[in-house]
C-alpha cells in the first residue's frame, strides 16, 4: 500500500519534557486510523508537529506524491498542501448561517483581490448542497450556526474543513458531549470521509473507536506502544497497564 504521511524516529521535547520520543507513524491515502493513548501520551503534540505548529528537535516527517518535507513547510502552506485539522471545541460563523459557513470554507483562490470580488457560482451553491447532505444538515442550510446543537456544530465544521478538499484530515475528540445518536452519525460521517481521503481520528472513547473499525495506533510517553485492530490493542498486557487500567 502506498504511503501519504509518513513520521520517523521523531523527538520533541519542552523546557526537558519528552513530549514525543522516537515516533514513527504512517497512514495510506485512503484510510481511517484512531490514535488512543493516555492524558500526556503525545497525542496532541503529534497532530501539531504534522499541523507545522510544533518543529520536533528531529526526525523526518514526509509527504504525498513527491515525499515533500513537511517540517520545511509553514502553517499554511501545509493547509495548503491538503492537512485539515479539526480541534476538539467547534469554531464555526455562529452569526452566519450553515449555507455562508460552508461556502466560505470552500476551496479558492485566497488571495485579497480574489477573496473582494468573490461570487459565488451555481457550481459553489451545488457543492455546498452536497457538502451539506454529506454531513447531515441540509435540513439546516439557513439556520445560523449558533442556533445548531454542539454535535450538528460538530459536523458542520467537518464540512467546513471537507470543503477545503483535504487530502489528511484530523480530528480531535469528535465524540465528545454529544448524544448517542449524534455519535452514531459522526461514526458514519468520518467512515464515508475516509473512503477517500486519510482521517486520523484522536479519541478517549474506546466505545466510539470501536464503533470507527478501523486500526488503532496507541501512544504512550510519546512514542508507539501498540497498533492493530482494536481487540488487538485492548489485549496487550502493556496497553491493559498504562491506558485501560484493568
Amino acid at each position: 500500500m502506498s504511503t501519504l504521511l509518513e513520521v520517523s524516529g521523531v523527538s520533541v521535547s519542552f523546557d526537558g519534557f519528552q513530549a514525543i520520543n522516537n515516533l514513527s507513524f504512517q497512514i495510506g491515502p485512503r484510510e481511517l486510523r484512531a490514535v488512543i493513548g493516555p492524558n500526556g501520551a503525545g497525542k496532541t503534540t503529534f497532530m501539531d508537529i504534522i499541523t507545522g505548529k510544533t518543529r520536533p528537535d528531529e526526525g523526518h516527517v514526509v509527504w504525498g506524491d513527491r515525499s515533500d518535507n513537511l517540517l520545511r513547510m509553514s502553517e499554511a502552506r501545509i493547509a495548503q498542501a491538503g492537512v485539515g485539522r479539526k480541534f476538539q471545541r467547534p469554531t464555526v460563523f455562529e452569526d452566519q448561517t450553515v449555507f455562508d459557513n460552508l461556502l466560505m470554507a470552500l476551496k479558492k483562490d485566497r488571495r485579497p483581490l480574489a477573496v473582494l470580488f468573490f461570487r459565488p457560482s451555481r457550481t459553489d451553491a451545488d457543492r455546498v448542497v452536497e457538502l451539506a447532505e454529506e454531513i447531515g444538515l441540509a435540513p439546516a442550510l439557513a439556520r445560523k450556526a449558533g442556533e445548531l446543537s454542539h454535535g450538528q456544530k460538530q459536523w458542520l465544521e467537518i464540512g467546513m474543513l471537507l470543503a477545503q478538499e483535504p487530502r489528511l484530515l484530523l480530528v480531535d475528540e469528535p465524540a465528545a458531549g454529544m448524544t448517542p445518536a449524534e455519535r452514531e452519525h459522526t461514526t458514519d460521517l468520518l467512515k464515508e470521509a475516509a473512503k477517500t481521503r486519510a482521517v486520523v481520528v484522536v479519541e478517549h472513547d474506546m466505545e466510539f473507536v470501536r464503533r470507527l473499525g478501523c486500526k488503532v495506533t496507541v501512544l504512550h510517553e510519546g512514542s508507539v506502544l501498540a497498533e492493530g485492530s482494536i481487540d488487538h490493542v485492548t489485549q496487550n498486557r502493556q496497553v491493559i497497564d498504562v491506558y485501560l487500567g484493568r
